[in-house]
């Protein structure tokens, strides 16, 4: 039978300390994020993240008691008022972890796969929502400028749907990251040659623009293919999730894995 401890209460000190992740500030001194909701703990218990403490209901714990004693993780009992008071979502009425955050480390991506390059996402949900579509997609790598909004903000965790455990995100100065890459880069434009009648690359690097603006125009250099989604009926724009969307499936449909 598996066996794991759970502590009698959850010290004040643990309280303030969850809470004060909701902040980047203190996710970034103490290289730590909290993520909510049954689904995305076990997916994160299951990933090779270092997980720190794992705040659950009693239904919770019995539930998932095998992969709890798996780990060397503090646990808490709590009841849902409690928990619902700890994170960003007041329907959180499962489970809490907290977890160590990756280091920040350069990925290559060869001609024989696909990476996203996302230029200044700025919205939590698209980014969270466009690792889940490039993990439905077989897609295992994301670069971001800087400007982007952070992989452990909440929400964008929330969004994912635990698809950031297996996809690696990777932030750096893009223009110096496309200018140093040996593989096709396509970008994204309204005015680019349609995606169902172009050939494309079997592999490479796509890049997604800002959600208002597009793509930088300092980007503009090492974009070699310009691809875009055609339009038959009158929306101005899509959403930038969307679009990555639409994008990953004309790839997949024409060099499925």
């Amino acid at each position: 039978m598996p066996h794991f401890e759970v502590a009698a209460k959850l010290p004040r000190s643990e309280l303030k300390f969850i809470k004060s992740l909701r902040l980047k500030k203190y996710r970034l001194q103490s290289n730590a994020f909290a993520i909510e909701g049954a689904k995305n703990i076990k997916l994160l218990l299951e990933s090779d993240y270092k997980v720190q403490m794992v705040v659950g209901t009693a239904d919770f714990l019995a539930s998932y008691s095998t992969l709890l004693a798996q780990r060397t993780v503090e646990t808490f009992q709590v009841g849902q008022h409690l928990l619902a008071s700890l994170g960003v979502f007041q329907r959180n009425n499962t489970a809490l972890a907290i977890a160590h955050t990756k280091a920040n480390k350069p990925i290559t991506v060869t001609d024989k796969e696909y990476g996203l390059v996302l230029d200044d996402i700025r919205d939590p949900g698209n980014l969270g929502t466009i690792t889940r579509i490039a993990d439905w997609y077989g897609i295992t790598t994301i670069i971001c400028s800087p400007s982007t909004v952070e992989l452990y903000n909440p929400k964008v965790l929330h969004a994912s749907m635990g698809s950031f455990t297996r996809v690696k995100v990777y932030y750096v100065d893009l223009p110096s990251y496309l200018s140093k890459a040996q593989v096709p880069i396509v970008g994204t434009f309204t005015s680019g040659a349609p995606i169902h009648h172009t050939a494309l690359p079997a592999g490479g690097l796509v890049v997604i623009g800002n959600e208002t603006r597009g793509i930088s125009e300092e980007l503009m250099p090492y974009i070699q293919q310009q691809i875009s989604i055609p339009r038959y009926g009158y929306a101005e724009s899509l959403n930038a999730a969307i679009a990555t969307a639409v994008v990953c499936d004309n790839l997949r449909r024409k060099y499925p894995i």
